[in-house]
């Protein structure tokens, strides 16, 4: 990302409303261009594969795709785009899984808009920034994070995973992702094999848990 450019960034967030203030935000700075909004996962990674933006401001918590997932997405559809999580969470979790998915950075929805720009152009820089709010010990803690059952997972499954505990049936999950019934039921039972998981209950919260849903 070059100087004597703007960076080119993607806003990610299910709220228009969100979408449209950082906007406004970002349209006063020279130096920063907004060049696409997606409103969910699934969006952020179609539009970071076609328009390859710099920044992927992108929403912690969305439906269907949640933005751990679609992080980790487009860090294959797109390698040289880098991602700045937006979140209203402090929790430890769901900071330590959007950095190990390959987030660069982490503000908090709540935080100054000085806050944003700062981490934006950060991550520009090839730095990372993590919100003052969020502490010392919360970046330690994912330092020292080893062996996430998450890790088990799929890329599939843990999409699988998040429509479930988003109160989908397995029907209504495989005509989200255009697979058969068969299919989906195949990766539910292989889900709760890995993770020693006997139940939708089971599954629900450990979904929570883990970030993969709210």
């Amino acid at each position: 990302m070059t100087q004597n450019r703007k960076t080119r960034i993607l806003l990610a967030d299910d709220h228009a409303v969100v979408r449209q203030g950082f906007r406004l935000i970002l349209r006063t700075q020279a130096d920063l261009e907004v060049v696409g909004e997606a409103a969910n996962g699934r969006e952020a990674v179609e539009l970071a594969a076609t328009l390859k933006p710099d920044i992927v401001v992108m929403d912690v918590s969305m439906p269907e795709l949640n933005g751990i997932e679609a992080t980790r997405r487009i860090e294959e559809v797109s390698p040289r785009t880098r991602v700045v999580a937006l979140s209203m969470h402090k929790d430890s979790v769901y900071v330590r899984e959007i950095l190990r998915a390959g987030a660069r950075a982490y503000v908090l929805k709540e935080g100054a808009e000085d806050e944003l720009l700062a981490a934006i152009r950060a991550v520009a820089r090839g730095e990372g920034y993590l919100a003052p709010a969020v502490s010392d010990a919360v970046l330690s803690a994912y330092r020292k994070h080893v062996g996430n059952p998450v890790d088990l997972l799929t890329s599939r499954e843990r999409e699988v995973l998040q429509l479930i505990a988003e109160g989908r049936t397995n029907k209504e999950v495989a005509n989200r992702l255009k697979l058969s019934v068969y299919t989906v039921e195949a990766h539910r039972g292989k889900i709760m094999e890995k993770l020693n998981l006997h139940s939708t209950g089971e599954l629900v919260r450990f979904a929570i848990k883990n970030g993969l849903a709210d």
